[in-house]
C-alpha cells in the first residue's frame, strides 16, 4: 500500500494511491481520520483498515471517487520528530579518504544519527533557498522510514515490527555552513535544518518482501535490494543501493529508543549511499584529477531521485528573494 497526504483547497487529506490515481481513506471509511498523524496514532487497527479498502480499490469491488485536483505532500507533513542516521560505510569511508583521514573504527561499532529540523519537512515541489545555502549547496540521496507504534527500549530483533513504512529522503545540504558550525563540534544544524525532502508517499513494508534480502554479515533486521538514483536536470549524478546498508533500520532504532520513547510519526533517515552526493563526488574527482569540475546545486536545477519500490521525487531549487546573509554577520 502506498499512503499519501496531498491537499484541496488548503485542507490537508489522506489517501492512497493506486495506479496512478489518489482515492481518499475517509472517504471510504469513516473510522480512518483524514490526515497521517492522527491515522499513525491509531497503529495496526487503522493501518489494516486502510489496507482492506487498498485492496478493494485493486480488486474493483470498491467505487472510491478518485481525487482530480490536488497538491502532493510529503507523506508525513509533520513528523514528530526527525532522526537521520549514518549507515553506509561506503559513502563515511569515501569522504574520509577524500579528507585524508583514517576510516573511523566507532563506525563498525554502533549506529548514529542527529536530530534534524522536522518543521522544515517538505515533499515534491520547489524548494526555496537563502544566498547562504548556495555557497556549496548539495543532496544527499537516502531511505527513510516511519514509526508506526510507540516503543521504548526496543531490540533489534523486534524493531522492524514499530515500522509503518518507507520511503525516499533527500537531506538538503549547505556544505559551507554545516563546515563552519561543525568546526566547534556541533551540528549540523543551519547547514541541515532549512529542508528535508521525504516522498513521495509512504510504502508498507508488505510492498518490499519481494526485494528482501540478508543483512550484513554480523547485523540484525530488514534489507532491501532497492536501487537508488539521483539526476540533477536529467543526467544521473548517482547510483546506489539499500543493500548496502551497513547497519540496518532495525538497528538505528534501537539506538534510538535506548531510554527514550519513539513515537508514531517519527521520520528515521538512513543516511547518504555511496556516491549519494556532491561532496563526495567532488572530493573523490579531485582526489584523482586536480582539474576535475566540481558541481553543487544552482538555482533552477530539477533534483530527480528514485528507489526500487518507493517512486520517484522530484524537486526544483529555487532561490529566495532577498540577500540576507548570516555568513556575513561573522565577527572578526
Amino acid at each position: 500500500m502506498k499512503l499519501v497526504s496531498y491537499k484541496t483547497e488548503d485542507r490537508e487529506h489522506l489517501g492512497v494511491f493506486v495506479n496512478g490515481h489518489i482515492y481518499n481513506l475517509n472517504s471510504c471509511d469513516k473510522l480512518i481520520p483524514d490526515n497521517m498523524n492522527e491515522f499513525l496514532q491509531g497503529g495496526e487497527v487503522l493501518m489494516e483498515r486502510a489496507k482492506r479498502i487498498d485492496d478493494q480499490i485493486k480488486e474493483g469491488s470498491l467505487e472510491a471517487k478518485e481525487e482530480i485536483f490536488y497538491e502532493i505532500l510529503a507523506p508525513v507533513p509533520h513528523p514528530t520528530s526527525c532522526r537521520d542516521g549514518y549507515a553506509f560505510r561506503q559513502h563515511v569511508a569515501a569522504a574520509r579518504r577524500n579528507r585524508k583521514v583514517d576510516m573511523i573504527p566507532q563506525f563498525d561499532e554502533y549506529p548514529i544519527f542527529y536530530f534534524t529540523n522536522h518543521n522544515a519537512i517538505q515533499g515534491t515541489g520547489e524548494i526555496e533557498c537563502m544566498p547562504d545555502h548556495f555557497d556549496k549547496l548539495d543532496f544527499e540521496l537516502e531511505l527513510a522510514v516511519v514509526i508506526g507504534k510507540k516503543g521504548r527500549n526496543i531490540k533489534a530483533a523486534d524493531a522492524d515490527e514499530y515500522i509503518a513504512g518507507y520511503m525516499i529522503m533527500n537531506d538538503m545540504s549547505a556544505r559551507t555552513l554545516q563546515m563552519e558550525e561543525m568546526l566547534l563540534n556541533l551540528g549540523p544544524a543551519k547547514g541541515k535544518d532549512f529542508s528535508t525532502v521525504i516522498g513521495p508517499w509512504l510504502v508498507t513494508p508488505d510492498e518490499l518482501i519481494q526485494y528482501k534480502v540478508a543483512p550484513k554479515e554480523g547485523h540484525v533486521g530488514n534489507a532491501y535490494d532497492l536501487k537508488m538514483t539521483c539526476r540533477v536536470n536529467g543526467i544521473e549524478v548517482s547510483r546506489g543501493n539499500a543493500a548496502d546498508m551497513d547497519w540496518t533500520f532495525a538497528e538505528i532504532i534501537e539506538r534510538c529508543a535506548y531510554g527514550v520513547d519513539i513515537l508514531p510519526g517519527d521520520v528515521i533517515g538512513s543516511g547518504t549511499v555511496g556516491t549519494g552526493c556532491f561532496l563526495e563526488l567532488n572530493g573523490t574527482g579531485l582526489l584523482n584529477d586536480p582539474d576535475y569540475k566540481v558541481q553543487w546545486l544552482q538555482p533552477g536545477d530539477v533534483v530527480e531521485m528514485e528507489i526500487t519500490g518507493l517512486g520517484a521525487l522530484t524537486n526544483t531549487i529555487t532561490k529566495a528573494d532577498t540577500d540576507f546573509s548570516i555568513l556575513a554577520l561573522k565577527k572578526n
